[in-house]
Order: structure tokens, then sequence, then C-alpha cells
């Protein structure tokens, strides 16, 4: 009897709790293989019959697969795969036509996926973002072999720990490897132009015109890399694109948790901490996560390398002024070869304005006998030349020309002449003289 009074109590105490409760329990499935989070489901008539369907994100087991799943009532209607794990589901109106069914946006790694009537309907990218211009220059160089893969992986390294502009993911997918793996890395991405590509962290809904619950509204996405884009709900353009620059929270008007937003566009932001709002406290350890401590095997430099490091460190100041030194060295004699050539008239083009000439000459051959071309053009825009006659000046004694004088025959503008003949050297010396070629005055120094 003490038995049956104890069953009859504790049925007697689960009906009644029950019966208190405020909620009916319609479905407790500990099996239904969902894996998704708040930011991912939304409720909402997506076919105008009246009937309500629940559509999720699914992270799927272990954070693949990931799904679009739609249940109604206790059954699971359809389920379609994404290509990256989702961050947020929202319904939205995209048009005032009839029937006023609302769109499934689904923001899945970079894109949003947007679903009407539960079917495909338009797919949105994030734009590309800059890429930093030394790591493209470091890529085009290991595309051409110019560097090697442990040298491109510290100059990587220098530009992670100083440059503004992140890294591009496959740079970082680089760094961690062994030794072994980078060539391979190299070989099968050194083809492929970097990107850098932010993904969407979180997505709501604004109201574009109207306040109303039925209006059309836009779609408001937040970036990881800080930006607030809002898309129009039609063309799926971005119509406002904001960036954070102040923060400020504190007591506003009459409510004391505010928190005050400015953009970089000139815009203002205000949110109001809701008064049931209850933070719980994160019962993580404090310190960088465990993968941080673990320590990289970093191949060591190399002995060349310090040596050279530490020659350019301390020498530095001795190594560009003795650059500086031979720059201006060369310009000088630059100028002086100019100034020679300008004053004993031997100039490869020449200066009469009646005789608008360009004159060059081509040695050709190991000797004794060479082969000497002359190119003749006129650099007239219109006026061809006639009568002229092209001559050999040279010393007899050490060279022989068979034929020493050209009659040039009427010269085109723009055109090349080629005028050849041989020169055989007397001299078994080896010694060498300067043969001017020449026309009035017009003259082209070389040596055979």
């Amino acid at each position: 009897m003490a038995a049956t009074s104890s069953s009859d109590s504790d049925s007697g105490k689960g009906e009644s709790s029950e019966a208190n409760s405020k909620w009916l329990d319609s479905l407790s499935d500990s099996m239904a293989n969902i894996h998704t989070f708040s930011a991912c489901l939304a409720l909402a008539d997506f076919h105008g019959d009246g009937e309500y369907k629940l559509a999720m994100g699914d992270l799927g087991p272990d954070g693949r697969q990931p799904r679009l799943k739609v249940l109604k009532g206790h059954t699971l209607v359809s389920q379609k795969p994404l290509p990256d794990l989702p961050a947020a589901a929202v319904t939205f109106l995209v048009g005032s036509h009839e029937p006023r069914t609302p769109a499934l946006a689904i923001a899945s790694g970079p894109c949003v996926y947007v679903y009407k009537n539960l079917k495909p309907y338009f797919k949105f990218s994030l734009p590309l973002l800059p890429t930093n211009p030394l790591e493209q220059d470091l890529w085009n160089q290991a595309k051409e072999d110019q560097i090697d893969p442990l040298t491109l992986k510290e100059m990587l390294e220098g530009i992670r720990e100083k440059a503004e502009v992140p890294l591009s993911v496959q740079s970082l997918r680089f760094l961690p490897l062994e030794l072994s793996e980078m060539e391979a890395f190299v070989n099968q991405h050194k083809s492929k132009s970097i990107r850098r590509q932010t993904v969407i962290t979180t997505m709501t809904t604004l109201k574009k015109n109207l306040a109303d619950e039925d209006a059309v509204s836009c779609l408001v996405l937040g970036t990881e890399n800080k930006e607030l884009l809002v898309l129009d709900p039609e063309a799926f353009t971005i119509l406002a694109k904001e960036a954070v620059i102040s923060l400020c929270f504190g007591r506003y008007g009459r409510e004391d948790n505010t928190l005050i937003m400015t953009t970089l566009g000139g815009g203002l932001i205000i949110k109001i901490l809701k008064r049931t709002a209850v933070f719980a406290e994160g019962g993580g350890e404090a310190g960088p996560a465990p993968s941080q401590v673990i320590k990289l095997n970093v191949p060591r430099k190399t002995r060349l390398y310090v040596d050279q490091t530490l020659r350019e460190r301390e020498a530095g100041t001795a190594m560009h002024r003795t650059f500086q030194a031979d720059l201006y060295l060369l310009r000088l004699r630059a100028a002086r070869a100019y100034v020679q050539a300008l004053e004993s008239s031997l100039s490869p083009v020449s200066l009469m304005a009646r005789e608008p000439l360009k004159l060059h000459a081509v040695v050709q051959g190991l000797g004794p006998t060479f082969k000497l071309t002359l190119h003749l053009q006129n650099t007239s825009t219109a006026r061809p030349i006639l009568g002229l006659v092209v001559c050999f000046l040279y010393n007899e004694v050490l060279y022989a020309l068979p034929r020493a004088f050209f009659k040039v025959p009427l010269l085109v503008p723009g055109l090349n002449y080629p005028l050849e003949t041989f020169v055989k050297s007397l001299s078994d010396k080896g010694i060498s003289d300067i043969i001017k070629v020449g026309h009035q005055l017009v003259l082209v120094q070389g040596r055979v």
C-alpha cells in the first residue's frame, strides 16, 4: 500500500506540474539531427498558404555538410546543401507585387543565398578586398622562379608583421607549412592570382521606405572586416557601405545603457540595451588559446643570410654612399660622351634641317675579313632625299675595302636602307683604328 501511494503521489505531481506550465509539449526529439544556433532560425509563410514553416541553416555533424533544412509541423520537408557554414538566416519582402510571400536569405561565407518559395532565386557575393601590392609582387616572383619557397616565406612573414593590409588566405595557408611541403604548395598556387575575401558574420533586415509589418525590407550585412553593407531588396546592389570608427557607451536621454556609433561616411547609429537583457559570464580560462601556445617549428636562417643581414646593418650608410658615387660617375661619363659626340660631329643623327638623316653601322665577323653594314634612314615626315653619296675614310695601311664609295638611291621617309661592304684587316699585330663613314657633315664612328 505504501508503494502504491508513493507512485500515485509522483504521478499526481507530474500531472500538476504539466497543468501549471505555460508551455505545451508539442515535440521533444533528441535524435532530430539538427545542429544550428539562434541566428540561423527563421519562421515564415513561404508559400502564402497560411502554413508557417521553420527554415534553418544547419551546420551538420562536426561542422560538416552544411544544409538548408525546412520543417513543416514535425516533418522535415526539404533540405538543400550549402557551400559554406551558415552565419544567419532572415526572412524579408523583396517587392510589393502579389502574392506578398517573404523570401528567405541565408548568409554563408562571403555570399548571401536568397530563396523564394524555398527555391533558389538570387546569389549575392561580397566584393573582393584590395590585396597587398608587396604580397602580389612576391607571388609574381615565385611564378617566374626568381625566389625560392624559403625566401618567399621569410618575406611574407615580414609583410604580415608590418603591413596594414592583411595577407590573403593563400599566403596564410602557406606560412605554417613545413619546408618539405612548401615547394609543392608554391608550384600548385603560383599561377593563381591572390585574392582577399571577407565573410559575413551577421545579418538582419531594415525597412526600406515604410515601417509597416509587410513593408519591403533591405538586407543589412555585417562582415568580418568591420563593415556594414545595406543591400537593395530588388537589384541586390550595395546601397550603403559603412565602417564604424567610434563608439561611446553610457546614459543617453532617459536610458541608462545606450551604445552610440559613428561611421566613416558620417553616419550616426544609436542602440539602446534592452532592460531585460542578461549577460552570462563566460567560463573559459583567461589567456591565449591553447593552439597559440604551441611553438612552431620555424626553420633556422642560413649562415649566409645572417652574415649578409649583419653586413647590411653595419655598413648600410657606406654601401648607400658607394652606390650614389657610382651613379653620379655613370651620369658624368654619359654626359661627357654626349658632348664629345656633338663636338666631333659623330652623332648618328644629322643636325642639318635640309638633310634629316639617321645613320648607324654594324660590324660582323671575327677577322681578318669583316662585313660592314650601314643603315640609312630618312627621318623627315614627307620629303624624300635624292643624290646622296656615302664614302669611307680609313687608314689604308691597316685596312683594305673593295668598295669605299656608294651612291645612295632615293631615300623614302621612314624606310631603312642597308649598304654592305667588306673590310680586310692588313695588320698581323692586331692593331685597330677608326673607320669614318660620312656625307658632308654627317659622320658616324666605329671600330673593326
